[in-house]
């Protein structure tokens, strides 16, 4: 079964712009290699100030990415973000209802 998801994920601020590109276009191909159809990716902004300090960092780059795909590609997206050591933070959630597949 194919569901949409939002996964929000805070990338380290030391990286600089070509470092930070580089982890999001690697979360991207990594969707896009399994089957996933990403319908948004969002980079909030530069860097932000993190609400509280996570393992010695004190800012962050926000990246929201919006895609549909199965259960089992979320586990493995999840788990390339926590081997990564240039992402913070992860969250994903399961959208309600199934995604809407286009009728061919």
């Amino acid at each position: 079964m194919v569901y949409t998801y939002e996964t929000i994920c805070i990338i380290r601020s030391d990286l600089g712009d070509e470092a930070t590109e580089e982890v999001i276009t690697k979360l991207k191909s990594l969707l896009e290699e399994n089957g996933a159809q990403i319908q948004d990716c969002q980079r909030w902004g530069g860097k932000r100030r993190l609400a509280y300090e996570i393992d010695r960092h004190r800012d962050g780059v926000y990246v929201q990415v919006n895609y549909t795909g199965s259960p089992t590609l979320v586990a493995q997206l999840e788990r390339s973000m926590r081997l990564s050591e240039a992402v913070i933070r992860y969250l994903t959630v399961k959208q309600p209802g199934p995604a809407q597949v286009p009728q061919t």
